[in-house]
């Protein structure tokens, strides 16, 4: 019917007003609370129902699938306890647990169990240094002394060419683990920084990768002295209360007092036995010391895969994942994982490239270590998909732990088509103002 019809009849036309009116009378109620049931209302409707049937089923299967794998994994004695996550698109597929938290006590893992991190905590650092970088308090070329005034590195000519980009891309040129061992004997990151110039440099900034613990946390120094604000304070104001990842915590006496903690354990001819907590890493927050549970780590993926964008823009994200330097060793569990072709390090995560097939993908990655607890993450921006997988054991499962639930869930899924021209896909290769 066109307008002309329309005019011609008065009746419809006064009956499609006062629809019309009273659409925008409901909608302008004061009441926030009616408008927003109003609005799931309305998205409820325009579902397929056969796609949220499909999409239910596959989740069963998943979960399924999950606890098939856990179930073997616990039964053969690979592991004790395991919080699972997973995240596809904006939607948390799985945050589960299984196993126990203790092998001697009778208390599974569930979805809020927390575990230590170890180094997944470098992933939070370098995301964080990109949201501020962006915000103005600093930049990537700042050299090292300028916030860290008793830092020196060789001699003065290298000293002030070390950069906070080189030190959260493990390129400051510090040899291999530089001081891990005063980290991990609680000393303070202003104490240790005054240590490194007994060292001998293994090459210039920026030249060659070099993993480190006590210089990646010096990254969290700098940011404390360019916001005025310690490293707790700007990770719960910026990451933690925004997405509402209420199980973290950055400190010894929350973990131990917590009464949902997953309890490391080791191995020996006798079976699993658990240990005691101890404070390594709370003097190096940025390097290893956040403590969160699986259901945090599906908030924290959600945005790292870019679906929460009020909270950061997936290009200052693109900044952390950005390739800063190759990984050279061969002899990295990662390198053997289906279809890898070479890795990279960037600011707190590893980044790898693997063909699928005869696709060429991105995945970014980190693994995790301390206190006998092990852990694991990915995020593949080319799949929109991330995984989790923390255990409160050291144990070998953890090398293929990723590629096992990733074949998991491309099983059960199909992958959607991603468009080519959407810039939150494309992982840079280079950073200029780096390099």
């Amino acid at each position: 019917m066109n307008l002309h019809a329309i005019i011609k009849k008065p009746f419809l036309l006064i009956a499609i007003c006062l629809m019309v009116a009273f659409s925008v009378i409901k909608v302008a109620a004061p009441q926030a609370q009616e408008m927003m049931v109003s609005n799931v209302e309305i998205k409820t409707k325009l579902v397929d129902p056969n796609v949220t049937k499909a999409y239910k089923l596959n989740q069963q299967k998943l979960q399924e699938a999950l606890t098939a794998y856990f179930q073997k994994a616990i039964a053969s004695g690979d592991i004790v306890g395991a919080g699972v996550s997973i995240v596809k698109e904006d939607s948390i597929l799985i945050a589960e647990g299984f196993g126990k938290r203790s092998f001697t006590l009778n208390k599974t893992v569930n979805s809020e169990t927390v575990f230590r991190l170890g180094s997944l905590s470098k992933g939070f650092a370098g995301v964080l240094a990109a949201k501020l970088k962006n915000e103005g308090f600093f930049n990537w070329t700042d050299k090292v002394n300028s916030y860290v005034s008793d830092f020196k590195l060789g001699d003065s000519t290298n000293t002030n060419n070390i950069t906070l980009a080189h030190i959260l891309s493990q390129t400051s040129g510090a040899p291999y683990h530089s001081y891990t061992n005063l980290v991990e004997a609680g000393l303070s990151l202003s104490e240790i920084a005054k240590r490194f110039k007994t060292l001998k440099p293994v090459g210039k900034p920026g030249e060659i990768y070099s993993y480190q613990n006590a210089m990646f946390a010096l990254s969290g120094e700098i940011m404390e002295m360019a916001t005025n604000k310690d490293i707790r304070t700007l990770l719960n104001d910026n990451f933690f209360k925004p997405l509402g990842m209420t199980g973290v915590s950055m400190d010894y006496n929350s973990l131990e007092s917590s009464d949902n903690i997953a309890l490391p354990h080791s191995k020996s001819r006798y079976g699993w036995r658990p240990l005691k907590l101890n404070h390594n890493y709370y003097n190096a927050i940025a390097a290893g010391g956040i403590n969160a549970s699986a259901l945090d780590m599906a908030k924290w993926m959600q945005l790292l895969l870019g679906h929460r964008s009020e909270i950061i823009d997936y290009s200052v994200l693109n900044e952390a994942f950005s390739p800063s330097v190759k990984v050279k060793e061969h002899n990295k569990y990662y390198q053997r994982w289906p279809g890898h072709l070479s890795s990279y390090y960037g600011f707190g995560w590893r980044i790898h490239k693997f063909k699928e097939k005869s696709t060429l993908k991105t995945m970014v990655h980190h693994g995790g270590s301390v206190n006998s607890y092990r852990n694991e993450i990915a995020v593949y921006p080319d799949d929109d998909l991330g995984i989790c997988v923390l255990l409160n054991s050291n144990s070998k499962i953890s090398q293929t732990v990723i590629p096992d639930l990733y074949k998991i869930v491309n099983d059960i899924f199909v992958n959607d088509i991603e468009d080519a021209a959407n810039p939150k896909k494309q992982i840079t290769s280079v950073r200029d103002e780096v390099l």
